[in-house]
């Protein structure tokens, strides 16, 4: 048996989150419901003028894989996080951060100058979230963060796509496949966010060479990845790449899609406030189902569920009693329903 459950490689940002407007994001030329890169003083530039009208709702660690990391942790998973801090005041934050949450990390032992990366989180009324984000010091993540022995110790490695915006990160990740595959660790991506998708294509084509055993992704994604229009061309073509395919849709829940069939897993209604972490969590707690050997409808429908969690609060991640709650739940309507088979 393998120490850890997933072992994830991505960016360390410290998320700063705002209730906005459409019309700032308008004024303000920003591009609604995808991620943008902005360099230091873009972003700080931004900062000034949220404080101007908004407050700052929310600090916490965040980033896409960490975000996943964590929902895993709080049910239960054993998780490693490989990521790139510097030595100032976010860093440490963002280190004590994941170890709340029950991460694992040797962060303790990186001494980098410069500055912790940083993501502006603003949420409209519709519950979108539209994120701009200076990488800082992340933008160097490479194989001297990338930890080896945690790579062969874990069930899978479980790779973000922002990573395809920076080369020696894509390197790092093309070693951390190579350690995977001969360790006989199973890999999982996240396309991340359809900026990704638009803008860095080839490095998620990096990414997804020669295959991966879990994709995830949302419809437009999955549909602008492939150039098609409807999910189930998009499915047909993301199985050349991939042994299970994983396509969140949203309040109509989700396709988990192999070769031979397509588990439909239902959504769950609540009322969305923000939008920012649905994608991590579902993937997350997707993971957690996964690694403790349950079918996949009952791994997809404990996502579903987390999944609408998140948006019905303000924020990426969950409290860890919630998630305990949530589970227990689903178990205990897990056990009833096979007891009944």
């Amino acid at each position: 048996m393998k120490k850890y459950h997933v072992v994830g490689l991505g960016n360390a940002l410290v998320d700063r989150e705002f209730q906005v407007t459409d019309e700032f994001l308008a004024t303000h030329q920003i591009e609604k419901s995808i991620m943008t890169l902005l360099d230091e003083a873009q972003q700080q530039l931004l900062l000034t003028e949220l404080g101007k009208q908004f407050k700052l709702e929310k600090m916490v660690g965040g980033g896409s894989a960490a975000n996943s990391l964590v929902g895993l942790s709080q049910f239960g998973g054993k998780a490693f996080y490989c990521c790139k801090v510097a030595n100032d005041e976010d860093g440490a934050f963002y280190r004590q951060d994941l170890e709340r949450a029950g991460v694992a990390t040797r962060l303790h032992t990186q001494d980098n100058d410069g500055h912790t990366g940083k993501c502006v989180v603003m949420v409209t009324p519709d519950a979108e979230r539209t994120m701009a984000t200076f990488l800082g010091i992340t933008i160097d993540f490479s194989t001297e963060e990338l930890q080896a022995d945690a790579v062969r110790d874990s069930e899978y490695l479980y790779i973000e796509g922002y990573l395809a915006t920076s080369e020696i990160a894509r390197h790092a990740v093309q070693e951390a496949r190579a350690i995977a595959e001969e360790a006989k660790t199973k890999i999982a991506l996240t396309f991340s966010d359809s900026s990704m998708v638009k803008y860095f294509k080839e490095g998620l084509d990096e990414f997804l060479t020669p295959g991966v055993d879990i994709l995830f992704c949302n419809r437009e994604e999955a549909e602008l990845y492939t150039g098609t229009n409807s999910l189930e061309a998009a499915m047909d073509k993301l199985l050349n790449y991939a042994r299970e395919v994983v396509v969140t849709r949203g309040k109509e829940g989700a396709v988990i899609g192999t070769r031979e069939k397509r588990v439909q897993v239902p959504g769950f209604k609540v009322k969305a406030i923000d939008t920012n972490g649905a994608g991590d969590m579902f993937a997350g707690a997707y993971l957690y189902g996964v690694t403790q050997g349950w079918p996949t409808a009952a791994a997809g429908t404990l996502a579903s569920r987390a999944a609408a969690e998140v948006v019905s609060h303000y924020g990426p991640r969950l409290p860890a009693e919630t998630q305990r709650e949530l589970l227990a739940a689903h178990e205990a309507e897990f056990v009833a329903e096979t007891s009944d088979l």
